[in-house]
């Protein structure tokens, strides 16, 4: 099994409030994450509860067989209030929510307050409102990511680009597997995953959509001229638009602003966020073929950005700033206690700073200042800036307390 780091911050999120929602695309790992996570509360429990018992119980509400066990919840949840649940796509089951707020609410009257439930949901915006309605104050989330390159360090830094971080993608046999399976991740979602949250949804506008932002990949939103090559309206393409970030498969990059006196670009990056399905929806299915791809420079940014901010730590937010007279950073991560990173990506091995990133940087006022880039040397590129390679600033992010 493969060392995911967020097992450590969902052990701690359980250890300090009564549910944790793990939140991820389909087939990015967080059952096999649950289930690793069960077996160790299960072992730090020592012989707590009677002898032989798991410590955990997994439901999968997908399953008939595990949803019937949920036809009286109350009584089966109270059954089972010394162990960690597990529901894994507990979206499906939105009346669960009031219950388990009442549950929670009676095991902190009994002194248990942390630990109870662990609850697995393929898309943010469903599973967030619900439980924003009925478990507010009760419950944690943290969002699982495909494999980063630190998860994954026998893996050639090419061949995650190529494949993207899913598991069963960037770990099957041969190339042609890998497509394959992505071919079908791609071809379920939008015969399947969409009309959980969006039963109206047209599948072949969507998919026409997700093709368009793959060649549009990186660059800043322009929802009508999406619409107008879609044929539909506005309102339209931005409910798509808004699925297919929730249901993590795109990622809206916002621009960072304040009150500078100048010009400074505010619409939003748009990219898929998993480079494997990206090159997939663009046909690409060798590095040669990326190679002379016109998207090859913006895959290799945002597949930088995106292993980066998966190992962010929780209170990090992420911007890129442009200005009209083209001051550039292409990632800014600002965190809570003060520390501005701003970060250049380059594909070179020679990277050099612009005059654009030194005039947005005077701008930003960031703390630390990185240049990444594929080499794995780390040298000064001038008094407080550095070209470093993506696992050693994936490494010194994933370090940082959050």
């Amino acid at each position: 099994m493969l060392n995911r780091k967020i097992q450590a911050q969902v052990l701690q999120a359980l250890s300090e409030s009564p549910a944790v929602a793990l939140l991820g695309p389909r087939q990015v790992g967080k059952t096999t994450l649950a289930l690793d996570v069960g077996r160790t509360v299960s072992a730090r429990a020592g012989s707590a509860g009677s002898p032989g018992s798991a410590g955990f119980v997994y439901l999968d509400l997908e399953s008939p067989a595990d949803r019937a066990k949920l036809d009286q919840p109350e009584l089966y949840l109270a059954d089972h209030r010394d162990k960690l649940v597990i529901l894994d796509e507990v979206h499906r089951a939105p009346g669960l929510f009031p219950v388990l707020r009442g549950q929670i609410d009676r095991a902190r009257r009994d002194g248990r307050r942390s630990g109870l439930y662990l609850l697995l949901g393929s898309a943010s915006v469903d599973l967030l409102q619900q439980a924003g309605e009925s478990l507010a104050g009760r419950v944690a989330h943290l969002e699982l990511a495909p494999l980063t390159l630190s998860e994954a360090p026998d893996v050639p830094p090419d061949l995650h680009w190529l494949r993207g971080g899913f598991p069963d993608s960037l770990l099957a046999p041969s190339a042609a597997a890998s497509q394959r399976w992505r071919q079908d991740f791609i071809r379920t979602y939008l015969e399947r995953e969409v009309f959980q949250f969006a039963p109206r949804a047209a599948t072949e506008t969507l998919r026409r959509l997700w093709l368009m932002l793959a060649h549009h990949h990186g660059g800043l939103l322009n929802a009508a001229q999406f619409a107008r090559n879609l044929g539909v309206d506005g309102k339209t393409v931005a409910h798509y638009l808004d699925l297919l970030v929730d249901l993590m498969l795109v990622r809206r990059l916002p621009p960072w602003h304040a009150n500078l006196g100048k010009r400074l670009v505010r619409t939003p990056k748009v990219y898929v966020r998993d480079s494997g399905v990206l090159h997939t929806l663009l046909g690409v299915n060798d590095k040669e073929t990326l190679l002379s791809h016109p998207v090859v420079g913006a895959s290799w940014e945002t597949w930088v950005v995106e292993n980066l901010l998966a190992l962010a730590p929780r209170d990090a937010e992420a911007f890129f700033f442009r200005s009209a007279a083209g001051a550039e950073i292409d990632l800014l991560i600002q965190r809570g206690n003060g520390e501005r990173w701003a970060i250049d990506i380059k594909r070179s091995l020679t990277p050099k700073l612009e005059r654009g990133f030194h005039a947005a940087c005077a701008d930003v006022l960031p703390t630390h200042k990185w240049v990444v880039y594929p080499g794995a040397e780390r040298y000064r590129l001038g008094e407080d800036a550095w070209a470093v390679g993506l696992p050693e600033l994936a490494r010194g992010l994933s370090t940082l307390q959050g």
